[in-house]
């Protein structure tokens, strides 16, 4: 397994491929329940664009992708409307002391997703470990929420490191998400 970044488009179109196979509207709740989902979708241009500034992780099994973890710098936000509000929100709070918004060393962890012929096998960690040694020196750490309910990700999530840092119910859907943070 090969563990790098992204380099070209087509490795791009690999991960909307598979973000499309893993977004809760591809899947039943049961295989959200025990494989977990992903619940953004991004515009391939603006996925692009990321990968030019931040290349995303990604796990290579010969020419097969077996995951990715998307690398978002804040600039963004404005290109993916539905996570604006989690950006104001955590423009709002404080990891060690410091308000985020007065704090340039840290991205938004865009999103994780492992191929379901790969789970089991280390790829979620690794992805983590190939992340911190490729933007440590740029970054302190990186903040992401994930659903509550998706139980097969929290828990990853907090093998590898990440702390809770807010907790909120979403006003519109209800959904409980957590605001969790790995220093890199």
């Amino acid at each position: 397994m090969l563990f790098t970044t992204v380099t070209n488009p087509a490795e791009v179109q690999q991960i909307l491929e598979l973000q499309a196979q893993n977004l809760v509207s591809a899947l039943t709740a049961e295989t959200m329940a025990t494989q977990g989902f992903v619940t953004v979708r991004h515009e391939p241009d603006v996925l692009q664009r990321m990968n030019e500034i931040t290349p995303a992780i990604i796990a290579q099994d010969g020419d097969r992708l077996a995951g990715y973890a998307l690398v978002m710098p804040r600039e963004f936000a404005p290109d993916v409307p539905i996570l604006v509000p989690m950006f104001r929100m955590l423009d709002g709070l404080s990891w060690n002391g410091r308000l985020l918004r007065d704090n340039p060393r840290w991205f938004v962890m865009g999103q994780i997703c492992v191929a379901e012929d790969f789970r089991g096998m280390g790829i979620f960690d690794g992805l983590y470990l190939k992340m911190k040694e490729v933007y440590r020196p740029r970054y302190d750490f990186t903040v992401t929420e994930v659903a509550e309910r998706n139980t097969r990700s929290m828990r990853a999530h907090e093998r590898v490191g990440f702390q809770t840092l807010h907790v909120y119910p979403d006003a519109t859907t209800g959904e409980v998400w957590r605001v969790i943070v790995l220093e890199l």
